[in-house]
């Protein structure tokens, strides 16, 4: 253990020595968490919208006061026609046009319903190439709309009672008025993100980005510099064992993970307001299983490349862009095809991502987290074994 105590403080000693590496270390994270918590926002609000009103009546401006005062469109402009649509479209300076059909205000107050031709002409258009604001831009256009027809339908129908008298009432008795109109009411509730902002999904993920950048690239650049300059050879002819080596200069990067996850949670929970409900002992000690993932995998590449470039490159390209992809940070693994699926069970990072967005926003505890536990926990003997053995080949 005396041994295996100098080997650490050696590398904290180098570590100091270079002055670059410690903003990256501590401060880079920090100011990446920062840039991208502000930055990763899928919420849609205020989309620019296209008006094309050929009805010009009460009706029509009030259904189109309607999307305005919702907060979830911004008036961009108007147009007259149709065909001007697409030009606004293309030049973007509008993502959802709503064309009112001339005639809307007399159908709307129509006496009789029922026939084709005394439908309401509304129409959306909506710019697809944003495919996430399309779909939620369209699904909010139908919601105003929807309202917009129900409350006109409940004042016809009481316009139509007032007109008729009813059989054996006489004038000095009330009309009875219609009560509402029979619908569904659908009451949601949303639970762990009653806001659903997109904040708290994102911002978690960027948490174990960060620590991927620290424990897995940063180590493996680490050890193929001591290749470099030498000093590896020097210390294979000492009397340091392989795995005191090993575990030497794994060690300090594991200690400034954690601190990384300290001071990037502190900013999530304290900046952004991302609620922590579950227990952070818990999430520290899962952590742990992690950082034998990245740190074994840092390892395992400096025992294949030669040099600083090709392991930056081989972590960044090989490792750490397809576990990004396939983790389910920023795509549903349910929509997946289903090989890719089942492939992406062998990526560490997947079942992490299940663990912080648990802890995070459910407050989820290990009778819940124990398979995703298990799973890093086998993933992380696997790897550190490799790299292990891959380093103790490079020193003989």
């Amino acid at each position: 253990m005396n041994v295996l105590l100098r080997i650490i403080v050696k590398e904290f000693l180098q570590l100091r020595q270079d002055r670059k590496i410690i903003p990256v270390l501590v401060i880079g994270p920090l100011v990446q968490l920062l840039a991208l918590g502000f930055a990763a926002n899928t919420d849609v609000k205020n989309v620019p919208l296209l008006l094309i009103d050929q009805d010009r009546t009460r009706e029509s401006r009030e259904l189109a006061d309607r999307f305005v005062a919702s907060g979830y469109f911004r008036l961009a402009g108007a147009a007259e026609t149709v065909r001007q649509i697409d030009p606004w479209l293309v030049r973007g300076d509008a993502q959802i046009a709503l064309v009112i059909g001339a005639g809307f205000g007399k159908t709307v107050n129509a006496s009789r319903s029922g026939a084709r031709e005394l439908m309401p002409r509304v129409q959306v258009i909506a710019d697809g190439s944003d495919a996430n604001s399309a779909v939620v831009g369209m699904g909010y256009a139908s919601s105003i709309i929807s309202g917009f027809g129900a409350e006109r339908l409940q004042a016809r129908l009481v316009r139509q009672v007032e007109q008729a008298q009813p059989t054996g009432l006489t004038r000095l008795e009330p009309v009875p008025r219609p009560g509402p109109v029979p619908s569904i009411e659908l009451v949601p509730r949303v639970f762990y993100n009653p806001d659903l902002k997109s904040r708290w999904f994102y911002l978690p993920a960027i948490l174990a980005l960060v620590l991927m950048l620290t424990t897995m690239i940063l180590p493996s650049m680490a050890v193929v510099r001591e290749k470099e300059i030498g000093t590896l050879e020097q210390l294979s002819v000492t009397p340091v064992r392989p795995w005191q080596l090993i575990a030497g200069k794994l060690f300090p990067f594991a200690i400034i993970g954690f601190v990384d996850l300290i001071l990037v949670s502190l900013l999530v929970v304290w900046v952004f307001g991302v609620p922590l409900r579950g227990s952070f002992a818990l999430l520290a000690c899962l952590t742990m299983l992690f950082l034998a993932n990245t740190l074994g995998l840092g390892l395992l590449v400096s025992t294949l490349v030669r040099t600083q470039q090709q392991a930056m490159m081989t972590s960044v390209f090989v490792l750490m862009v397809p576990m990004i992809y396939l983790s389910g940070l920023i795509f549903p693994i349910e929509n997946m095809p289903g090989p890719i699926q089942h492939a992406t069970r062998a990526i560490p990072l997947r079942y992490y991502n299940d663990i912080i967005r648990g802890i995070f926003l459910r407050g989820s505890g290990i009778a819940v987290l124990w398979p995703d536990a298990v799973a890093l926990a086998a993933f992380g003997a696997l790897f550190v074994s490799l790299a292990s053995f891959r380093f103790r080949k490079t020193l003989d």
